[in-house]
């Protein structure tokens, strides 16, 4: 019987990883701190990013794209992530939540129109949070009245990502507040629309140079053949472009866990203490071993969710797992390594701090830990005993 490990890449899947590996450490890596203590992602790594195709894994060639996998999205994810998970975040949100929405549920012209725009040079956003509206994502307050040939849609959204660079956005709007989720509708917005600014951005503990801000309209204009889907059915799009979004945190955080375990390994074989590295001391070795254990699990959790998906198969709760999981470790890992590397690693002058305030996170956005809680105690108690 021939078993393929999950973790297991085909040669495509190899030298795309390769590439992005190489980019991370030899254009990104020497920016990183600057970015961070700035808060503002690099306009000129941007800009490559969507050289390399980045920023359209999973975009049809016909419409600008690379035509790639989830799990190719996955691993450029990872890979960004070891050297800095501000980067990472960047391509998930314009992979796996704004142009996965428009592939599936958008139509052909807007299609031709707005992911050719995204694969080419302009970076996207997915607005659905509000101030009251969190982990209880449906209800928003956002409104969108029709009018003459479009909507007039006011309201604020809150944290959210690529929002500061951003020239087109998803964004998720009730029709009819009585109809609960029912009245959600999906728009796609560009930034130039009449009635349209993306407002404060939030100074964080963490992915500092990934911007988050407050979108705000008053009575923005838009047309109706803006409109995402069904009326009335954003709600969906929604539902499942996070489902898939939370492989891609999943992956952000494998990442984060296994640079900040890198960093420890090579630290502790340099470092002497009492005349040998301590890389030598048992107590140093438990930890690296249990970190490396946390990440290759981790791994297994986010690729298995990956693979799943991409096969047209059943992967909610997976993707829950992976995502609950590797947000748990990522922060635990990265903890360890701080203590590893001890003073030095509470200061600046090594990225396992960063990697640190990074992880928190994890266990906020696109679903708390707490959210993926009851996603998988759900499923699994409605999972029949013969599977």
């Amino acid at each position: 019987m021939n078993i393929r490990p999950l973790t297991h890449l085909d040669d495509d899947e190899r030298i795309f990883q390769a590439s992005v590996r190489r980019f991370a450490r030899e254009r990104l890596a020497p920016k990183v701190r600057a970015m961070d203590e700035a808060g503002v992602f690099d306009k000129g790594l941007l800009k490559e990013l969507f050289e390399l195709g980045l920023m359209a894994v999973e975009v049809p060639e016909e419409y600008g794209g690379q035509g790639g996998t989830l799990f190719q999205s996955i691993l450029a994810i990872e890979e960004l992530a070891k050297v800095d998970p501000s980067a990472a975040v960047i391509v998930d949100v314009q992979n796996t939540l704004f142009e996965n929405a428009i592939r599936k549920w958008g139509n052909e012209e807007q299609k031709r129109r707005w992911l050719t725009k995204a694969a080419a040079d302009t970076v996207a956003s997915y607005a659905l949070s509000e101030a009251g509206s969190g982990s209880d994502a449906f209800a928003l307050t956002t409104r969108a009245v029709e009018n003459g040939d479009g909507y007039r849609i006011t309201g604020r959204k809150m944290w959210i990502t690529n929002a500061a660079e951003a020239g087109l956005f998803l964004l998720f709007a009730t029709v009819n507040p009585e109809a609960g989720y029912k009245g959600i509708t999906a728009f796609l917005i560009e930034r130039e629309f009449p009635g349209f600014r993306v407002g404060k951005k939030e100074d964080k503990l963490g992915i500092r140079a990934s911007s988050t801000c407050e979108v705000i309209l008053d009575e923005c204009r838009v047309g109706r053949e803006n409109v995402v889907g069904e009326v009335g059915k954003g709600y969906k799009i929604a539902i499942e472009t996070l489902n898939e979004g939370r492989i891609g945190i999943g992956a952000q955080m494998l990442g984060l866990a296994e640079g900040a375990l890198e960093v420890a390994v090579e630290y502790a074989k340099q470092r002497k203490q009492f005349g040998k590295a301590i890389a030598e001391f048992q107590g140093v070795q438990f930890e690296l071993a249990e970190m490396a254990v946390d990440v290759e699990a981790a791994r297994l959790m986010v690729y298995n969710a990956a693979r799943l998906r991409d096969a047209g198969m059943a992967f909610v709760t997976e993707a829950a797992m992976a995502k609950y999981f590797a947000s748990q470790i990522a922060e635990r890992v990265a903890s360890r390594a701080v203590e590893v590397l001890g003073g030095v690693g509470f200061t600046k002058d090594y990225p396992v701090e960063k990697f640190y305030r990074d992880a928190k996170i994890g266990r906020i956005y696109e679903g708390t830990s707490n959210m993926q809680r009851v996603t998988i105690a759900k499923n699994i108690l409605a999972t029949d005993k013969h599977g």
